[in-house]
């Protein structure tokens, strides 16, 4: 069955983590310096996925006969209300070191968890897993009266979805296992 609980910002977590690879290992070092796994603060998350679907249409006909699928597009924006360079770090990796970095530096890939979890029911849940996420800009400006926030736009290359339901009693120890589709 799936989840079909109303969730609002208060019930999510954003959670990075570095990846296996050498800008994976330029993120987790942004990641265990800053100490960011939990990202706080968040004042928008939004995330995107494109499959640039092409329509065919035949002569004569209003509407298409197929639909193709094109590249799928993963992208998103981040808002955050602390700014400690963090993220910059996680944009531009060893070019944003104070002292001048000789090119040509990695960029760091990490992997971004979104998960949504309601208190009351801590047995269900529903997470995206972003993975090969790399951060396309940043920016902040400073407000005469309001808080100051970051804004970041990222692009990833894999998006999962893990729907996790527990059983009416969530007093077992642990997380539920993940909801399996099984397509033909």
């Amino acid at each position: 069955m799936a989840l079909t609980e109303v969730f609002t910002g208060a019930h999510g977590t954003l959670l990075l983590a570095g990846e296996d690879t050498p800008e994976g290992a330029d993120a987790k070092a942004v990641v265990d310096t800053f100490a960011i796994q939990t990202v706080g603060r968040l004042s928008d998350v939004k995330v995107r996925v494109d499959t640039a679907l092409k329509e065919f249409y035949e002569v004569g006909r209003r509407h298409p006969v197929s639909l193709s699928p094109g590249d799928i597009a993963i992208s998103g924006t981040v808002g955050r209300a602390y700014v400690n360079g963090a993220l910059l770090f996680l944009l531009l990796g060893r070019g944003a070191r104070s002292t001048a970095t000789p090119e040509p530096y990695v960029q760091p890939t990490f992997s971004i968890t979104l998960r949504l979890a309601d208190p009351a029911r801590p047995a269900n849940s529903l997470s995206l897993e972003l993975g090969g996420v790399k951060f396309a800009n940043w920016s902040w400006s400073l407000p005469e009266d309001e808080f100051v926030v970051e804004h970041l736009c990222f692009k990833a290359l894999t998006v999962r979805v893990v729907d996790r339901e527990g059983s009416g009693s969530d007093t077992g120890g642990g997380e539920a296992p993940p909801i399996n589709i099984a397509f033909a």
